[in-house]
């Protein structure tokens, strides 16, 4: 496989590990692998496997290879050489190495991100490019700035959103080619433990799509709920929908939903940008793109949606470029 047109890209998260190959121009995915071993699990082994520092690379590339082979077998030929761009939480403490995080602002190109490359080796053969975070003066993200750098924002001086959903929902304002501010909201993180920890997990059950009209109907009510009183209160809200059958443990599930997103997007009309760019999975882009609709933001400002594969290719593939000049 020729490394000047193609490269591995590994999206490597605290839960999850995803490997694919792409080839460069038109960014199609030859072949992929995934599993649950993202960096908290790996960091675990690690700290069981109780080997010296200066192997912890190596122990972190060999499951990167584990999976780097599955990928020569389906393709049927050497990837010898092919470099590897690892994004994600791979740079962080329970990482392979860690690395410090690029201060705002910063360039949406990618071109300054913070980068660490490590040649190939007779063990691993492929050079490997880790890339690190971005921090403001209280807020961190890993993973998020490469998919910011493949949403190709315009350079100018309105204010542009990255609306990037997920267990910790990422809003970052862009302004004349720079990433200038961030704020998380634990959203996922907070549905998470509301729908399996809490009292209310007994009243919730996945299931269903949000088109379905009675799910919808729910979701949306919980969206403008969320405008009308504090999300503390209406939280137990879920509870007595339940208990006084108002909706179905379904229906409640979607209603949670979009009080949580509801809360979160309610900032935006505070101070709405000159136009938004939500990335991320689908089902998740669904559920924003139709909280935002119920809140009028999709109205008052034009917004587009872009797939969390896409973004991370064009944005993994720009950092590469810039480190290969």
């Amino acid at each position: 496989m020729n490394p000047i047109t193609t490269f591995l890209s590994c999206d490597w998260g605290t839960s999850s590990f995803r490997l694919r190959l792409v080839k460069r121009e038109g960014l199609a995915v030859l072949a992929e692998a995934s599993s649950k071993e993202g960096n908290a699990a790996t960091a675990a082994l690690w700290n069981e496997a109780k080997q010296p520092p200066e192997q912890r690379l190596d122990f972190y590339l060999a499951i990167v290879q584990k999976h780097l082979q599955k990928l020569q077998e389906e393709v049927k030929t050497s990837l010898e050489g092919v470099p590897v761009v690892i994004s994600g939480m791979a740079s962080s403490t329970i990482g392979m190495a860690e690395l410090p995080y690029k201060p705002l602002p910063m360039a949406v190109d990618g071109s300054d991100l913070q980068t660490k490359t490590f040649e190939a080796t007779v063990d691993f053969k492929h050079p490997v490019l880790l890339i690190s975070g971005v921090k403001s003066n209280d807020d961190v993200m890993r993973g998020e700035e490469v998919q910011l750098v493949g949403c190709h924002f315009e350079n100018t001086a309105e204010q542009q959103l990255f609306l990037h959903p997920g267990t910790h929902a990422k809003h970052v304002l862009v302004q004349h080619g720079q990433a200038v501010s961030l704020k998380t909201y634990m959203t996922g993180e907070l549905f998470s433990l509301f729908s399996k920890k809490s009292i209310l997990a007994a009243s919730v059950e996945e299931g269903g799509q949000l088109q379905d009209a009675s799910n919808r109907h729910w979701f949306e009510k919980g969206v403008r709920a969320s405008q009308e009183a504090n999300l503390l209160h209406n939280a137990f809200l879920v509870r007595t929908n339940d208990l006084f059958r108002r909706a179905s443990k379904q229906e409640n599930y979607f209603y949670l939903s979009g009080l949580l997103i509801g809360s979160e997007c309610q900032d935006l009309l505070k101070a709405l940008p000159a136009s938004i760019v939500l990335a991320g999975e689908d089902v998740l882009i669904n559920h924003y793109h139709a909280a935002l609709g119920v809140l009028g933001i999709v109205g008052l400002c034009p917004l587009q949606t872009k797939n969390a594969v896409e973004v991370t290719l064009n944005g993994q593939l720009a950092v590469l470029k810039h480190n290969a000049a």
